[in-house]
């Protein structure tokens, strides 16, 4: 049964939710193929990640899938170290990703051709053609993902996780081919008639609270991200153990845990709210591309819940670009 999308806010956002499956799964071999071409024989000493926002968000997973499975350092680039310190950093032999959907983000580029200027070898992942990151680039992996037009990261988002899993198998990592492991429409209605109910308490709640660790430190930060540009909720993500660190204090009544990283039993008992993204029968590396739709739909059915409309967020564009 096909989702009959809502005439109200949000429409554009839901849609691109919508076509996740499919365009994810069309996408799948030809990462993984691209990539394998592009880095085979190669060997790299350390891994650079240059993103903002939700790219950002999907570097933090790159990181984890890199070290975890491979052993090679990551290090997530400060860009405002080249675009405003004018500073010089002594790589070695290493990987420069650029991570930007619009391919329009002018610090992701300039590192990317700081980079490529000393030798190391630059890959550029972006959803559109002929953009400042895809001419930056050694080699580019266009996402190809169609249109995004609601302000918020959604398809965009979850194929950008996808190029990243594939790239780490790639470089050599021993994981099985994402082919055969994405989510169906059905998981998108678990995901959503999960929100739904979510919403309603996250609306009334404050403060809020994403949390995830390692492989989901990556969703918890989108999650909060997505809350915050969509329903103007102000939502901090934390890795649950930094959160135990102090931050934990703010955790009691009327407040709200939106954790990635199991039940949370110890905040449950201090009186927060917790809640959790549908069980998924996926692996712990690939259980970010499966949880990001509850995050997704939790941020839409949020915003509607205060009357407003995610595809034209308040004082947001679309492309950001920043030095």
């Amino acid at each position: 049964m096909a989702f009959i999308i809502s005439a109200m806010h949000g429409e554009r956002m839901e849609r691109e939710i919508l076509e996740q499956p499919s365009r994810i799964a069309a996408s799948a071999a030809r990462f993984a193929s691209g990539l394998g071409e592009a880095l085979r024989g190669r060997d790299f000493e350390m891994v650079v990640l240059a993103a903002r926002g939700s790219s950002d968000n999907a570097a933090r997973y790159a990181r984890y899938l890199i070290e975890v499975h491979l052993g090679i350092p990551v290090s997530l680039a400060a860009p405002s170290v080249i675009t405003r310190h004018h500073g010089h950093i002594r790589y070695r032999n290493a990987l420069a990703i650029g991570i930007s959907q619009s391919g329009a983000a002018p610090d992701v580029a300039e590192v990317l051709e700081a980079l490529r200027t000393d030798g190391h070898f630059t890959v550029g992942i972006t959803n559109t053609p002929g953009s400042r990151l895809a001419a930056t680039a050694e080699f580019t992996l266009l996402l190809g993902v169609g249109d995004e037009t609601s302000i918020a990261a959604t398809k965009t988002y979850s194929a950008t996780l996808l190029a990243l899993y594939e790239l780490t198998r790639a470089l050599g990592a021993d994981l099985p081919a994402s082919t055969s492991h994405i989510y169906s429409e059905e998981w998108l209605r678990t995901c959503a008639a999960a929100a739904r109910e979510t919403a309603g308490p996250v609306c009334r709640c404050s403060p809020v609270f994403c949390l995830g660790r390692g492989f989901g430190f990556s969703t918890a930060e989108e999650a909060a991200l997505k809350l915050m540009e969509c329903a103007l909720i102000p939502a901090k993500a934390f890795s649950t153990a930094d959160f135990h660190h102090g931050p934990k204090a703010l955790a009691g009544v009327n407040s709200s845990i939106i954790s990635f990283d199991g039940p949370q039993l110890d905040l449950a008992a201090q009186g927060a709210e917790i809640f959790e993204p549908p069980l998924s029968p996926a692996s712990a590396e690939l259980k970010p591309l499966w949880d990001i739709p509850f995050g997704q739909y939790l941020a839409l059915f949020a915003a509607r819940n205060r009357g407003l409309d995610p595809d034209h967020a308040r004082h947001l564009r679309k492309v950001t670009e920043t030095l």
